[in-house]
C-alpha cells in the first residue's frame, strides 16, 4: 500500500501534515509519521493500515484521513 505524502483531513475536522512512512523495528508494520497543524503541532505515528482505513460516521463510511493537497515526500519515502 502506497500513502502519499501532503496535507490531511482527519474526519472529525483537524488538519495534520504526513512526512512519510517508516517501518517499525521489531514488528515490521509500516507506520505513518504525521503532525497536527492545530494546538501544540505535536508529531504522531500510527499503523498505517489504521491511518488508511474508513470509519463509519453517522452510517456514512468516510477515510479517516482524507487527502487535502500531496507534497513533496518528507522523510521515509522514496520518490517514484
Amino acid at each position: 500500500m502506497k500513502l502519499t505524502a501532503g496535507l490531511y483531513r482527519h474526519y472529525k475536522g483537524h488538519e495534520y501534515r504526513v512526512f512519510g512512512v517508516a517501518q517499525h523495528s521489531e514488528s515490521e508494520e509500516w507506520m505513518v509519521i504525521y503532525q497536527a497543524l492545530y494546538g501544540e503541532y505535536g508529531l504522531w505515528v500510527r499503523p498505517m493500515s489504521m491511518f488508511c482505513e474508513t470509519v463509519e460516521v453517522n452510517g456514512e463510511r468516510l477515510p479517516r484521513f482524507a487527502l487535502i493537497q500531496a507534497e513533496e515526500p518528507q522523510i521515509g519515502q522514496r520518490p517514484d
